[in-house]
């Protein structure tokens, strides 16, 4: 079977003819295999080993440190992936090179510049940790599990909050109007419905902090953690965004130890030079079809390592970001937008009914309730101060409750 090691190399293949090895057997193979010293290894299936600063970090996750255990025990099994951390200085076979400058050849401009851009590995995020709310996180993955039973891809806008330290909550999840195929997600982005939503984040104290997507089954079988496509997609946002804290989530379904699946989030930063050079214009937008979805192929030849290269893993401009989670001070019971089914004023009037033994400011603390009212207010001033009353949990004055309240009774 195969099973995947991801370290700060990036993400590479390890075969094993025996699934019940243990974990003494699985540092043998991967010094094996890929060269890294069994006293070097640190081995986990928790992501947070590569977030470890201090040897004390790297100490707490014993998940795989009793060397006798078997690795099935773990429910480690044909495509898992394990956590290696290690202190070895080593060279990560990649895709053939072209050297540039070599004897006999005239250096241009581009071939001098190229030089001077070298793609490394960033190990620290802009972003400390990012916190999702509870009840916003499962509203997206419930969609996309349920009812779309991960067939196809599906995106939307985070927003929340940026604390000082770089610290990421996650309060509500935007989903724009888009396309979503096996591989591709098309955002259709509606510039008015944007401003409303940014409108409403204003007036809750909020701004928008990421962008989440989902990848398919079909694409859980293939052996990239994002592909070229998404990469290039992220770091648009995120270049767009201007906002170094960004952060980019992924949901996917992974195989359990029970044979089932579960939904698992992932969220990296994009690294700083990966957004420089979409901004700069290095990445190739229309590689074809048979290009390695694994690899971000670029216009000119840049640097990785010591090689000169069109070709970069994609795993070079992700960057690791501890997920944690919270209860935000909105709910998530509203119909949500922008899906199959659409939003009426019908599911205003049972939501306000459901809620009915609740103040009035509770009743309407829904993103997604606030951005259907939205469409009925002004964009200047009634949008950010009814989204304040919500944040400040303040009575709703009295004008704003009569039209919410005939806007119900009309449908």
């Amino acid at each position: 079977m195969m099973i995947r090691i991801r370290s700060r190399d990036g993400l590479e293949r390890l075969t094993i003819d025996n699934p019940h090895i243990t974990i003494s057997q699985l540092k043998t193979l991967i010094q094996q295999q890929l060269h890294i010293p069994i006293s070097s290894q640190t081995l986990s299936t928790n992501q947070n080993l590569l977030l470890a600063k201090t040897p004390a970090d790297i100490a707490r996750l014993t998940d795989m440190s009793d060397p006798q255990t078997p690795i099935s025990a773990l429910g480690i099994t044909h495509g898992s992936i394990v956590y290696l951390a290690h202190d070895t200085q080593r060279s990560v076979s990649g895709p053939n090179f072209s050297p540039s400058g070599s004897f006999g050849r005239k250096m241009t401009m581009d071939d001098l510049i190229a030089k001077q851009m070298r793609v490394s590995r960033q190990e620290t995020p802009h972003c400390t940790s990012v916190s999702f709310d509870r009840d916003a996180a499962n509203a997206f993955q419930n969609y996309v599990n349920e009812t779309l039973a991960f067939a196809v891809k599906r995106g939307g806008f985070m927003y929340g909050t940026v604390a000082d330290d770089g610290a990421v909550e996650v309060d509500f999840i935007y989903e724009p109007p888009q396309q979503g195929t096996e591989e591709n997600l098309i955002l259709m982005r509606d510039c008015d419905e944007e401003r409303l939503v940014d409108a409403i984040a204003i007036g809750l104290g909020m701004r928008r902090v990421g962008f989440i997507f989902t990848q398919t089954i079909s694409q859980n079988k293939k052996d990239y953690t994002m592909s070229n496509v998404e990469v290039i997609q992220a770091a648009e946002l995120h270049g767009e965004s201007e906002l170094k804290e960004w952060v980019t989530a992924v949901v996917k379904l992974e195989v359990n130890e029970d044979g089932g699946a579960d939904v698992h989030f992932e969220a990296f930063q994009m690294s700083d030079m990966c957004v420089r050079l979409f901004k700069e214009g290095w990445f190739e937008t229309d590689a074809g079809e048979e290009a390695d979805p694994k690899l971000s192929r670029m216009k000119k030849e840049v640097v990785v390592g010591v090689k000169d290269t069109r070709e970069v893993d994609n795993d070079f401009f992700l960057v690791l970001v501890k997920i944690l989670d919270h209860q935000g001070p909105l709910s998530s019971t509203f119909p949500i937008e922008n899906r199959i089914t659409q939003v009426t004023m019908r599911a205003l009037k049972n939501h306000l009914d459901r809620a009915k033994s609740l103040p009035f400011v509770k009743r309407i603390s829904d993103f997604h309730l606030l951005l259907l009212l939205s469409r009925f207010l002004d964009i200047n001033s009634d949008v950010p101060a009814l989204a304040e009353c919500v944040q400040t949990q303040s009575a709703v004055p009295e004008g704003y409750q009569l039209l919410i309240e005939s806007l119900a009774s009309a449908s």
